[in-house]
């Protein structure tokens, strides 16, 4: 090719230096994703992040990335505990069947209860309520008590979130006392929605909601310190309506924030 050799080398030189810079700026930009979100983010999300930077790479070199080269670990899921199934009675049929997917929002919500600790060991109660559609929070209260009150409360805070009144809503949830209890089935039928329930000590019949408090404690809640139930209030309400439905992309949406794939509809 008419060339001398040393400046085919030197050429090879300048190519792997422009490389090595690219790298350098994605590397600055993987770190400060993953510091700005508390380290919560996986090669996966992480991938997505990139993407929306303007940043396209494969799944395998973002893992490289972060695991290998910058060290950067998400944070470990606690493995799932073993669960006995109780014997079954009928309370409400169950008529999801574990089919989770909807074709539009505010036909199936998902609710349940999970219990949140305090650093002094106080127990507090979560109720959320998801939309299947999107798995977006559409509902999140935390109160002293498991009661139907703050169920009750839940299930009006979702509805009043809503631009019109959803018609044909289907509330699935476990058989738990504050479902079937005489005042909450009287406030879902007073709202016209019907109720759905898991069979007895089978989690997976509500797969989502399991889904959702196991990312709530696994990136909020065993990570940080809650003096007081102001703060641990604030900080899930915190997570759940900005976090979780504004930034982080959701697997299910295809790796839109729930927020995106709802407004997709309008």
């Amino acid at each position: 090719m008419d060339i001398y050799p040393n400046a085919f080398y030197n050429y090879l030189k300048e190519k792997k230096s422009e490389y090595l810079a690219r790298k350098a700026d994605v590397h600055h930009e993987i770190k400060t994703l993953y510091h700005e979100t508390g380290g919560i983010l996986g090669h996966r999300s992480m991938r997505i992040f990139l993407l929306r930077k303007g940043i396209s790479l494969s799944k395998a070199t973002v893992h490289r990335y972060m695991n290998k080269e910058l060290r950067l670990l998400c944070i470990c899921r606690r493995k799932r505990p073993g669960y006995k199934k109780g014997q079954p009675h009928k309370v409400f049929p169950n008529l999801l069947n574990q089919k989770f997917e909807v074709a539009a929002k505010n036909q199936v919500w998902c609710t349940d209860f999970t219990y949140l600790f305090i650093s002094n060991g106080t127990v507090r109660y979560n109720c959320t309520i998801i939309d299947l559609y999107d798995r977006s929070v559409v509902a999140s209260e935390t109160g002293k008590w498991m009661t139907s009150e703050l169920a009750i409360k839940t299930l009006h805070k979702a509805l009043d979130a809503q631009r019109t009144r959803p018609h044909g809503l289907v509330l699935h949830s476990d058989q738990g006392s504050q479902f079937t209890s005489m005042n909450f089935i009287l406030c879902c039928e007073e709202h016209g929605i019907q109720q759905s329930m898991s069979r007895a000590g089978c989690p997976y019949d509500n797969a989502p909601m399991e889904r959702y408090y196991n990312s709530l404690k696994a990136e909020l809640i065993e990570r940080f310190h809650f003096h007081t139930d102001e703060q641990l209030d604030y900080a899930v309400a915190e997570y759940a309506y900005l976090w979780y439905n504004q930034i982080r992309p959701h697997s299910y949406n295809n790796y839109l924030t729930p927020l995106e794939a709802r407004n997709s509809l309008d």
